[in-house]
Parts: structure tokens; sequence; C-alpha cells
């Protein structure tokens, strides 16, 4: 099976997402731009699955061992991290963006969004990436802390959102490997801009309820993904 990179897998929604892969049998690269950081993060993940195949490694190290990246960083980090890893992705590779601009990144309120400039952060990972790197974005809506906790149970919906259906469908393969994901196909990439806004309002219900809520989409087939098309990279 190829390996999996996870950037940012030091944080909650990184790490979560690592270890869940993980466990569930994908070989998985760590990215992180502190080697130790990654390499302490696969250690943990190791601990709890003794048979997982996991490495950490620095971000433009982690970003050459994959066909498929995911991205998951503070906004505050994405330009930075998207500027660094313009030597190490490669035309044909697939970026997963679950970036959010929330204001929290310029100490603002969580529960509020940043405008920003492209429409949205994923359209602005399209624009900063290398010429031939497809983008899609997806995992706003799950929590990260329960991501991260390993004994919860998940049962909630992933959007995808991205210009073409074969690169959705590839993500969705690897996202629905962890039991109790299920992903949506939310439509061009443009959608982003309104899908991650759902983030802040998640947020906001689960301070009021106290809870680590996702959301589910009612009245669609059991496995919605199964009418896209094969994964491919042409």
């Amino acid at each position: 099976m190829e390996p999996v990179t996870v950037i940012g897998g030091t944080g909650a929604l990184g790490f979560g997402l690592a270890a869940r892969l993980a466990r569930e049998g994908t070989p998985v690269v760590i990215g992180s731009r502190d080697a130790g950081r990654a390499s302490e993060a696969a250690d943990r993940i190791r601990a709890a699955a003794p048979d997982a195949s996991v490495e950490g490694a620095v971000n433009t190290e982690a970003a050459r061992r994959s066909e498929v990246v995911f991205l998951c960083v503070p906004f505050r980090n994405q330009s930075e991290n998207l500027t660094n890893l313009k030597q190490s992705l490669r035309e044909g590779q697939l970026l997963v963006d679950a970036t959010v601009p929330l204001a929290a990144a310029v100490s603002g309120r969580a529960t509020r969004v940043l405008g920003v400039w492209q429409g949205s952060a994923a359209q602005q990972a399209e624009e900063m990436a290398p010429d031939g790197v497809r983008v899609v974005s997806a995992l706003h809506t799950v929590s990260a802390p329960t991501l991260a906790s390993l004994d919860e149970e998940l049962d909630e919906d992933v959007l995808i959102c991205g210009d073409r259906r074969a690169d959705k469908a590839q993500a969705a393969e690897i996202l629905q490997r962890i039991p109790g994901l299920r992903c949506v196909d939310a439509g061009r990439l443009e959608i982003s801009r309104i899908v991650e806004t759902m983030t802040a309002v998640l947020i906001s219900i689960n301070a009021k309820y106290k809870a680590h809520a996702g959301i589910r989409i009612a009245n669609l087939p059991d496995h919605p993904h199964e009418a896209w098309p094969r994964p491919s990279s042409s």
C-alpha cells in the first residue's frame, strides 16, 4: 500500500488523521518543521498501534515520500508551509488541504472567519502549489480532539471539494479507510469558501453544548462515493 503524508501531523487534527490511518494499515509519514517532534508523534502512534507503519520526517522530506499529501496546519502557517514545500511537491501529487482561515490565527475569535483574497484557504493552497499539483479540500467539519482521541468512535460525514471528481474520489478512498467517516462530494473547489466557514459554526455549537459534534448529511445513499469515478492521477 502506498504511504500517505500528513504535514502538521503533530497537531491534533493531523495526529488523529495519521494515527487512525496507520491503525487501519496505511503506511504514514508524519511531517513537521521539527524532525524530533515528528519522530515523537510517530512513536506515540506505534505505542497505540504496535503494528502500524509510521515514521516522522521534516516537512520537505515527508512531502516527497507520498503521492497524496494532507496539509493539516493552522491558517497562520499555511502560506509558510506551502512556500517551503515548493521544491518538494511535484506534478501529479494530490494535496488535500484542511486549512480553515479562523480569526484565531490573528488573535481573534475562533467563531469568526477571515477573508481570503483567493476566496478560501483551499483556493490559496491551489494558487501557491506548484504546477501540476492537484488540490482538494476536506476535514473541515471533523473535530480535531475527537479525531485525536483514538478511543472515540466516529460517525460523521467529510465534505470534499475539488474541481476533478477523480481527485475527490482518491481523497475519499483514503479517508474512508477510517471507520465512521463517510465522504460526500460537496462540489467544486470554490465551494470550500462555504465549507470552511462551517468549522466556525461547529466551534460555536460545541462550545455551547460542551461537545465535539460533527455533521451528517441526511437522505443520501449509504455510500454516495460509489458514483464517483475510480481514483486516477491522469
